[in-house]
């Protein structure tokens, strides 16, 4: 796609901001994923809240380290002209317990006009699942 990504959003262009942030999450690069969220972003992460791409990439790190087999896939619920949310899913394995974990959640998404993320709210619950029922692999 060669259009950039920035609000005001269409469905098409939605979907694909949804696709990058799944892909960014994915890598597992904390400084990579902190990149698309403007530099003084707001976050709710379940009952964590912070600011700032500092405290993301640094959250992100902490996050990755507990997290392992770190494996995603979000899906786009809803958007208007510079909001996304998102439901998604992950599953995970516990690096202190080696449970193995599906977390379920919502996201909403609100974007500055150059298309960096400046708040982002995210609720989630997690399950424990064995691992031969695991969907992403």
């Amino acid at each position: 796609m060669t259009q950039k990504l920035i609000p005001p959003f269409t469905k098409e262009t939605a979907k694909v901001k949804v696709q990058l942030a799944e892909d960014a999450w994915n890598s597992k690069n904390p400084e990579k994923v902190s990149m698309a969220y403007a530099l003084d972003s707001q976050w709710r992460n379940r009952d964590q809240f912070f600011t700032g791409r500092k405290a993301i990439a640094e959250f992100l790190s902490n996050k990755w380290n507990k997290e392992l087999h770190y494996k995603l896939k979000k899906h786009l619920w809803s958007f208007t002209e510079n909001r996304i949310s998102v439901r998604f899913e992950y599953e995970w394995q516990d690096s202190e317990t080696e449970q193995w974990k599906r977390t379920h959640g919502n996201e909403h998404w609100e974007f500055d006009s150059e298309g960096l993320m400046k708040i982002r709210d995210m609720s989630a619950n997690d399950i424990n699942i064995d691992e031969n029922k695991r969907k992403f692999k």
